[in-house]
């Protein structure tokens, strides 16, 4: 029976071995949900004031919270922690 390694050499971090000296171009992410859930919960927030419906309102300002979250590059750039000390 073959074995998973026989295929696909892999690297030290069992990453496929890579032939091309250059180094890897970095990935470009896509922010399209952050963004829809951005927009969703403004639009939750703003038809809850209208209506003056506190559960649309919360949810909302939860949905608003949430897209801001994940557009916040400075949360990437520490490894994905908050930022914040031990303790």
């Amino acid at each position: 029976m073959p074995q998973p390694d026989d295929e696909c050499p892999a690297g030290p971090e069992g990453q496929p071995a890579r032939h091309d000296p250059r180094p890897a171009r970095p990935r470009v992410r896509r922010r399209t949900g952050a963004w829809r859930t951005l927009a969703a919960g403004l639009t939750a927030l703003i038809t809850g004031v209208a209506l003056a419906e506190g559960l649309l309102i919360a949810t909302g300002l939860v949905l608003a919270g949430i897209g801001v979250q994940l557009l916040d590059t400075r949360s990437e750039a520490a490894g994905g922690r908050s930022g914040r000390p031990p303790g």
